[in-house]
Order: C-alpha cells, then structure tokens, then sequence
C-alpha cells in the first residue's frame, strides 16, 4: 500500500481528497502546513507528496526545496487556476508534476497512480535478472535503473523519477533527436496530458543538475521546433 502526503491548509480539500485516495487503497497522511509536513518527513518520507503552493508556516516551494537537498521522492503541485509562474517555477523547482485547482479528484488519482507507475519502471523487476546488465554507460554517462543512481564524470547526481527518465530515454540512442511528444510518452502515462512547458522545464532542471556537477556539460542538445537529442561527449 503506497504511503500518500496531502498537504494542504483547505480542510475540505483535506477531507475530501484523503477520503478518496482512501477508498483507492493508498495510505493517505494529512497536513495544514508545511512545516507540520517537513517535522514529520524527516522522521519518514511517504511514497509520494501531493502539495499546496500557498501555505501558512511553510509554503509548497519552501517545503519543495528543503525536499529536493534530500530525496527524489515523487512530489505533485496543486497550483491555482491560472497561475502559470507558479507551475513552471515548481517544475524547475524539481516537482514531478501539477494539478490545477479546482480539480477532478480523479484526475489527480490518476496522476499519482501515474508517477507511481512511472517510479515503478525506473526500478524494474529485480526477480531473475543480473544487476550488471541494467547499466547503461554513454561515455561520461553511467545510469543504473535499479539503483536509481547516475553518475557523470564519476560524480553522483541526484535525479527525480522524471529527471531520470527523460534522461535515460535521451541518452539510450545518442545523436538521435527525440521529439517532445516523444519524451512525453517516455515519461508520462498515455492517458495523462502534459503540455510542452513541462518537458521543456524538466530538461531546463536536467541540465542545471548535470552542470552543478560539470559545468561544461554540454551532452543535452536542443534543436528549436523538434526536440532534443543526447550526444556523446
């Protein structure tokens, strides 16, 4: 049973959505704040976080931030209506993915068993299968989908469940362009919409990483109007 995080200072929306992802069958935790949520993740992480922007105490970017110096763990935003800033700062920011409010309590079940799925596939089935054989090295590049684990250069760099699977679609034929919706059908359910900003702003938070720890890193190409390509360095 997948331990879910609501945070969120809206009691009916607290309520409402922990009612439904109970029914589900999650394991559903709930918070009014993120700081209340931030005391109780550093004594365990859930499975997933599902996170209102604007919070007392702590907001949902704060509390993003503090997040991402620790765990990959899969996180989604609930964003207001129209406010675009803050769905590309909170994918920048390192989120996995957003809700608008007011939203359809399926949709965001949806979501959540999508990113679960999508977590899932990066582990794979360890039953039967030689570990060695799971790695993928593209030049500077080492990737182990069973470790969740990537190196460039030697040094280790921290990547979330979509990070890490845009990259590893990229980097698994290198100097052949993938198209966005390419990239989207990688790292996204079928059956889950996501526009071009998304992956736009996920590669932007890809490239910041890799040259945090490189900063010639230059492997991730883009071609205006197609997509992007991996070229090896």
């Amino acid at each position: 049973m997948s331990k879910i995080a609501l945070v969120d200072d809206d009691r009916n929306i607290l309520t409402s959505v922990s009612m439904t992802l109970e029914a589900e069958g999650f394991e559903v935790e709930t918070y009014n704040d993120g700081q209340s949520a931030l005391d109780a993740f550093n004594q365990k992480l859930p499975d997933m976080a599902v996170l209102d922007i604007k919070m007392p105490r702590m907001d949902g970017m704060d509390l993003l931030q503090r997040l991402r110096q620790k765990t990959t763990m899969p996180v989604i935003f609930l964003t207001s209506k129209d406010d675009e800033i803050d769905e590309v700062l909170g994918l920048r920011m390192g989120a996995d993915d957003y809700v608008k409010k007011p939203f359809s309590q399926r949709l965001l079940v949806e979501r959540i068993r999508a990113l679960l799925r999508r977590q899932d596939a990066v582990a794979g089935d360890l039953s039967g299968e030689v570990e060695e054989a799971k790695l993928m090295v593209r030049g500077e590049l080492t990737m182990d989908p069973l470790r969740h684990a990537v190196t460039w250069k030697g040094k280790d760099v921290s990547l979330t469940v979509t990070e890490f699977l845009l990259l590893q679609a990229l980097a698994q034929r290198p100097g052949f362009v993938k198209s966005r919706d390419q990239l989207m059908d990688v790292a996204y359910d079928d059956q889950v919409y996501v526009d071009d900003r998304t992956i736009d702003s996920h590669i932007k938070r890809l490239r910041k990483k890799m040259r945090n720890v490189d900063d010639d890193f230059s492997a991730i190409e883009t071609l205006y109007g197609i997509g992007y390509r991996y070229n090896e360095e």
